[in-house]
């Protein structure tokens, strides 16, 4: 008898199922931190996946989402050569200057000569781009708000303080793991 799908493809095991799995054939490992770190990765596949549909939603990618986001941290007048763009994203220029591309042809930014360095170009955010962002920005606070709606102030607070102590913990100890690893400070 042929066996039945789940309507929505095989289902992911729970976590105490999962870690119950790992410690069956890794009898080494802590119960206790494998429930974080597999929660935390679980929580971080979901979220990308709810904010992708987000920004979808606005017609624009989540990579384009990523340069707007990070044109914005710059500050006013949130311009920065593609080389800073892509090193902050952790991109190479190649793939910077694709994105670039699409998102100019999409006025979401623009792409000019600098007026005292005709050889460097300059990537700035337009209107178009800022609105987008800003809209991005306002549906993104809405889900977040929701997603941590159960925890008190202080156990948002006490939460962000630990994600950022191993957030750095790990950035110590693999430093060239991927971009924008100024940006908690």
């Amino acid at each position: 008898m042929p066996e039945t799908q789940e309507p929505h493809g095989p289902q992911e095991p729970s976590l105490d199922e999962q870690i119950a799995a790992y410690q069956r054939e890794y009898g080494d490992l802590d119960p206790q931190v494998e429930k974080v770190v597999s929660a935390l990765g679980r929580l971080n596949r979901r979220m990308n996946v709810a904010y992708g549909r987000q920004v979808a939603a606005l017609g624009i990618s989540n990579t384009e989402w990523e340069v707007l986001k990070t044109l914005v941290v710059s500050g006013a007048p949130y311009r920065l050569g593609p080389g800073e763009l892509a090193k902050r994203l952790g991109l190479t220029p190649a793939a910077m200057t694709h994105r670039i591309d699409r998102m100019a042809a999409d006025d979401l930014v623009t792409r000019d000569r600098d007026e005292n360095n005709r050889v460097r170009v300059i990537v700035e955010l337009t209107d178009e781009g800022r609105a987008k962002w800003l809209e991005a920005m306002r549906m993104a606070s809405s889900f977040e708000e929701d997603l941590l709606q159960d925890l008190t102030a202080d156990e948002r607070g006490s939460l962000g303080e630990m994600l950022i102590r191993l957030l750095r913990r790990v950035e110590d100890a693999q430093p060239d793991a991927g971009g924008r690893l100024k940006d908690l400070d």
